[in-house]
């Protein structure tokens, strides 16, 4: 008897997941891993949880490694992805933008306003853009590729409060952007989004009673979504099954609408 294929393989695949030392990154690149790609992960200082996700992904037989990069920083930003791109063990032919600052449980909870603006511009927005524009060309030479940011559902109708405002500014920025390179780099390379909805990371766990009532009355399905829920939306974006799509983003949300 003929063995099935895996829906969404993606042996012999390099992939870069910035942001991967925990929550959906972390999710999103055991995913790869288990998907059969080798994976570099990437974190900013908490390079004790990076390695984590480093073993965990040898431990499931594939190759990983950890980078440290600020990407907030144009050095930074520029000595990474030049390191990534001539890693060992061939160039990237996935990279998923996933880093962004932790306004809510980070050493920036407490900045004002003006200030965090300046850091989601920096690390969110700034990094994205420029690491998506350097690597997809890079994946143009190179005849293929593949593009994944991370957006918010939300960000289209607005929520209110500080963290409303400002991560809807972020986000609907970012989203934007994947349209408009997933023009500039087809055919060749494809760039779609992620927007997820209420997802149980960190904040997620420690919200007030208040926060969780919310959260089940505005989704359907009646749950706070799982990183793993972005993880297999991650992996079929990424992978052949999704060859025809580009220029997308895409909810996981439970079906919440405002």
């Amino acid at each position: 008897m003929s063995v099935p294929p895996v829906f969404a393989n993606l042996s012999g695949e390099v992939a870069v997941v910035t942001g991967s030392s925990s929550g959906i990154g972390r999710a999103i690149a055991i995913e790869f891993a288990l998907a059969g790609a080798d994976v570099l992960v990437h974190c900013r200082s908490s390079t004790e949880d990076a390695e984590q996700v480093v073993t965990k992904i040898r431990g499931v037989g594939r190759r990983s490694s950890m980078l440290t990069a600020d990407l907030g920083r144009d050095t930074h930003r520029a000595s990474f992805a030049a390191a990534c791109w001539d890693h060992e063990w061939g160039t990237p032919s996935i990279w998923v933008n996933n880093a962004g600052v932790d306004l809510l449980t980070g050493d920036t909870a407490n900045l004002p306003f003006a200030e965090k603006l300046q850091r989601l511009y920096e690390v969110d927005v700034q990094g994205t853009v420029l690491l998506s524009r350097d690597i997809g060309h890079r994946m143009q030479e190179a005849g293929r590729g593949v593009i994944l940011n991370i957006g918010w559902d939300q960000a289209a109708q607005g929520m209110e409060g500080d963290s409303g405002e400002l991560f809807s500014t972020s986000k609907n920025a970012i989203m934007g952007f994947t349209r408009s390179l997933a023009l500039s780099l087809a055919p060749t390379v494809r760039v779609n989004a992620i927007a997820p909805g209420w997802i149980r990371t960190a904040w997620g766990k420690q919200a007030s009673e208040d926060w969780q009532q919310r959260v089940l009355s505005e989704t359907p399905l009646a749950r706070w979504g799982k990183p793993a829920d972005i993880a297999k939306m991650a992996r079929f974006l990424v992978s052949d099954e999704a060859s025809y799509l580009t220029g997308q983003v895409i909810n996981v949300n439970g079906g919440a609408v405002r």
